[in-house]
């Protein structure tokens, strides 16, 4: 089966490789087709895209947009326009809210006695800032000895430090694709399966399902797969490639049925 990436990481966003060294280490993996999907930054994709072409590696400029329904319910734009104004300020509205949500998560951690400034996160941040840099930094400072383990004992719902996602609502996430050129895939659902509404989603412009996904066991691919076809959604597969030392997928690269590599490569080049 075809091994594909539409679903990585750069520095840019909560990634530790550069956008080149995600292309590197895609290629390595034997990868045949890449996306680039920082959340709500696409400056490392022309980069990720040049050293593409230097490799004649298939490549598709994307973003993965977050919403306030839930911390996972994210939407993946695929092929969307880099340089469209409207589309560029309202990326920078969410990671103006991504700050914002960072600002209360460092205060709540302050006030729980936990040494840590806002210049010291932003300063891991120069693109979009998340709470993996908050967790870095906790491991930074021995804290905790991971990112995960940063997550799990401060920065997850229950914990001192959670404050509720910032980001937009599902509908609005689709829509802003949709006017960027591009087409939105849901990504990981079996993340957020209590929030699932294909229909609501499908109207609003939502196009595919990120079905192939490791966290993904087989009968909920084969619940994916079923809505796909009764919704008329093409199928899509990441490993949600953070670098190898965020202490998650060590590479990247997923396998796909034939028959949806040649339908993606139907939808975005045309083959």
């Amino acid at each position: 089966m075809p091994q594909i990436d539409l679903h990585t990481h750069s520095s840019f966003s909560d990634g530790t490789c550069t956008p080149e060294e995600v292309v590197h280490n895609a290629l390595k993996a034997g990868v045949s087709l890449l996306a680039l999907s920082d959340h709500d930054t696409t400056d490392g994709v022309t980069q990720a895209q040049q050293i593409c072409q230097v490799h004649n590696l298939p490549f598709i400029s994307a973003v993965e947009i977050s919403t306030r329904k839930h911390d996972h319910l994210h939407f993946l734009g695929y092929g969307v326009d880099v340089n469209n104004p409207s589309f560029q300020e309202f990326l920078a509205q969410n990671r103006q809210k991504r700050r914002e949500r960072i600002c209360k998560i460092i205060g709540k951690l302050q006030q729980a006695g936990l040494e840590i400034t806002e210049e010291e996160v932003f300063a891991r941040a120069p693109h979009t800032v998340s709470r993996a840099h908050v967790a870095d930094l906790l491991k930074a400072k021995k804290i905790v000895p991971t990112r995960q383990e940063g997550f799990r004992r401060y920065l997850v719902p229950g914990q001192v430090g959670y404050v509720r996602s910032a980001g937009v609502t599902a509908v609005e996430a689709i829509t802003q694709i949709k006017r960027a050129g591009g087409v939105a895939v849901i990504a990981h659902p079996g993340m957020v399966s209590s929030c699932w509404n294909f229909p609501m989603w499908v109207e609003a412009g939502l196009k595919g399902i990120e079905v192939f996904y490791p966290a993904h066991t087989y009968s909920l691919k084969q619940d994916l797969l079923a809505i796909a076809r009764k919704y008329g959604l093409f199928c899509t597969g990441g490993s949600d490639f953070h670098g190898p030392r965020a202490g998650r997928i060590a590479r990247p690269g997923i396998y796909i049925p034939q028959d949806h590599f040649n339908r993606l490569q139907h939808i975005f080049f045309n083959k």
